[in-house]
């Protein structure tokens, strides 16, 4: 797969709610229901990132769920790649990107949303073939406005900005033209996860898939 064929992809994926919830899932038997919760309230792109044992798991029920588009966050080796694509990630996500990794994704066939900070790497990106990014650490590296400024010389390049976002400045970067969608992880807070409140996070969801409109 091609950089600018996983770009369109990503592109489709991107669209598909204003909100990707960034879950870190510790337990994969609570992974289907909280996917089941999420796609209820109208996010069905959810990124499971790779920081925890249970991930590649939960990556594996929730891809058995009905509306589910499933993606594997936080891939930073080819070993990643090849691990995710094998539970059943459609997508992958990074915080930054390297030769590598890129090359894995590519060869895997594993779309992928490679992570910029700056005007160097965004340019980089698209020099290979990625006009859709992922903007990380969003408000460590100067929020909404920083992306706004990078949008001025690189206007073909879409991006979903991470890293700080929440549901009071996730309308800020939502304005944005080079913004397709933010990823965030308030939809899905430890508390309710745990307790089990799958009514509650779906509530959040429902908020979060309106914040666009």
């Amino acid at each position: 797969m091609t950089p600018a064929e996983q770009s369109i992809a990503v592109d489709h994926i991107c669209r598909m709610a204003p909100v990707v919830p960034v879950l870190v899932i510790d337990d994969s038997a609570d992974a289907a229901a909280l996917a089941q919760a999420l796609v209820a309230g109208g996010l069905s792109a959810l990124e499971v990132t790779l920081r925890t044992v249970a991930a590649l798991d939960a990556i594996r029920a929730m891809a058995g769920v009905e509306g589910c588009v499933v993606g594997a966050g936080t891939l930073l080796t080819p070993a990643d790649v090849r691990a995710a694509k094998a539970a059943g990630a459609t997508f992958g996500v990074s915080p930054g990107a390297t030769d590598r990794l890129l090359a894995a994704c590519e060869d895997e066939g594993l779309p992928l949303l490679p992570g910029a900070a700056t005007a160097t790497e965004v340019m980089g990106l698209l020099e290979r073939g990625y006009g859709v990014q992922k903007f990380f650490p969003a408000e460590a590296v100067g929020g909404a406005a920083a992306l706004k400024a990078i949008g001025g010389p690189l206007p073909q390049v879409r991006f979903c900005p991470t890293g700080g976002i929440g549901p009071d400045n996730a309308q800020a970067y939502l304005a944005l033209p080079n913004v397709l969608c933010v990823g965030g992880s308030w939809v899905a807070p430890k508390g309710l996860v745990t307790a089990g409140d799958w009514a509650g996070i779906t509530l959040l969801a429902a908020g979060a898939s309106r914040l666009r409109g």
